[in-house]
């Protein structure tokens, strides 16, 4: 099995786990209206899948190792700024 496949498989099942935590916190947004945890979704899937498709994308494009480190944290770091209005403002 070659590297690239073992990291592609590993990120992409990191994506499908968050994309069901980000599915029950959703769930629960809508059982209770609460928008923190409506925040927490959105937070949580930006940090798993959000950050899969931006790296999947920047690869697919040809973009430099730079490049996809570069949309790689700012994924995530938009994700943990979700995450964070989730828990301290909604």
């Amino acid at each position: 099995m070659e590297p690239f496949s073992v990291v592609l498989m590993a990120r992409g099942v990191t994506a499908i786990v968050g994309l069901f935590v980000a599915t029950l916190a959703y769930r629960g947004y809508r059982r209770n209206g609460s928008e923190k945890m409506r925040a927490l979704a959105v937070g949580i899937g930006l940090l798993t899948a959000g950050v899969f498709v931006a790296v999947l994308f920047a690869d697919m494009t040809g973009a430099g190792n730079g490049v996809v480190l570069l949309v790689r944290g700012f994924v995530t770091v938009l994700g943990l700024c979700v995450v964070l209005y989730a828990i301290l403002v909604a």
